[in-house]
């Protein structure tokens, strides 16, 4: 009787039900040819090579598959909405989306997922392991999404477009949230007075307002904010930074509500409306002052003779006549004097 060859043997032991074993990790395949790439992974043999880039694979599966990422073909459509990909896994895994199927569970916490590598991520939010390393500042990330936005900070990359307005941002966060202001939705709810917020950001300093913390501190003169905002006009008054520009007579601004405050010089804009007289403001502080001659109310008191004014201004003027202080100073004589409407009437003299 004719000897068997080794395959044919292997092939005759699969028809009694026998499987192939690998003699490392001691696994077992259905077919030779299988256990044959799998023992490559023991070896590190890589004999299959990609013509276009040189990559190597053990598996000619594995080297078909990565071809497609250079001959672009997607053969496997989804039934459902007609979507193509490289591979059956991507398939598989897409799928997911339109059943909701989510087979991958976290023991921690019975979170569910669609897909084995958003879990493996995900159990790392438990162990605290930071597997993901970014090459240029050695930056430790949970989650490979996270490195991968990182990195665009280095590179300087946006990868992530708004479809309404085509603005760029480097991570898919900004996008959500840049996303809000064209739909309005507010998700974050204050739960002290229920006023809703775009950002979390913003609900956590509106927070501020009730516990009356002050969490932003100036790194130069220590002074404390509720807002990050309001820091951020604070340092301008130290950097004399100046970035807000009117556009009709090109003055410049610290901070973008006082160019707002003074376009309506130019506009001729007086949003705020005196409830008593209708009288008209371009600005909100002059409004409360104007509204003290209805009121008369005096919240400013001279530390000196408690003597009452309705506004700061007048307590300062006032408090000219304690001190001594004459600012206004006649460019002619050099005389000086404690309120400007007296220098206005002495100049006169000089004009004849």
């Amino acid at each position: 009787m004719a000897t068997s060859s080794p395959d044919t043997r292997q092939r005759g032991k699969r028809r009694g039900g026998e499987t192939f074993e690998c003699a490392v990790c001691w696994k077992k395949f259905g077919r030779s040819d299988t256990l044959r790439e799998h023992v490559r992974t023991h070896t590190g043999e890589k004999p299959f090579e990609c013509t276009v880039c040189k990559k190597k694979f053990t598996a000619s599966a594995t080297l078909r598959t990565h071809l497609r990422t250079h001959t672009g073909e997607k053969p496997f459509e989804c039934a459902v909405c007609t979507k193509k990909f490289a591979q059956t896994t991507g398939l598989r895994v897409h799928l997911r989306t339109h059943t909701g199927e989510k087979s991958f569970e976290c023991t921690v916490c019975n979170k569910k997922f669609t897909r084995s590598g958003s879990l493996r991520e995900h159990l790392q939010t438990h162990t605290g392991e930071k597997s993901f390393e970014c090459t240029v500042c050695n930056k430790k990330f949970v989650q490979s999404r996270g490195l991968r936005e990182h990195l665009q900070t280095h590179t300087g990359e946006k990868s992530f477009e708004c479809t309404i307005c085509t603005k760029k941002f480097s991570f898919s966060s900004n996008l959500r949230r840049h996303l809000r202001i064209h739909t309005g939705e507010k998700s974050f709810e204050c739960t002290v007075c229920n006023k809703k917020f775009v950002q979390s950001g913003s609900l956590r300093e509106h927070l501020q307002t009730h516990t009356g913390e002050k969490s932003f501190e100036c790194t130069i003169c220590t002074k404390k904010f509720s807002f990050s905002s309001n820091l951020r006009s604070h340092l301008r008054i130290h950097t004399g930074e100046k970035s807000f520009e009117c556009t009709v007579c090109k003055t410049k601004f610290g901070s973008s509500s006082y160019l707002r405050v003074h376009l309506r010089i130019h506009s001729g804009e007086k949003p705020f409306e005196c409830s008593v007289c209708k009288k008209k403001f371009g600005v909100s502080s002059n409004l409360r002052k104007h509204l003290r001659i209805h009121t008369g109310e005096k919240s400013f008191e001279c530390t000196v003779c408690k003597k009452k004014f309705g506004t700061s201004s007048e307590l300062r003027v006032h408090l000219r006549t304690h001190t001594g202080e004459k600012p206004f100073e006649c460019s002619v004589c050099k005389k000086k004097f404690v309120h400007k409407g007296n220098l206005r009437r002495h100049l006169r003299t000089h004009s004849g």
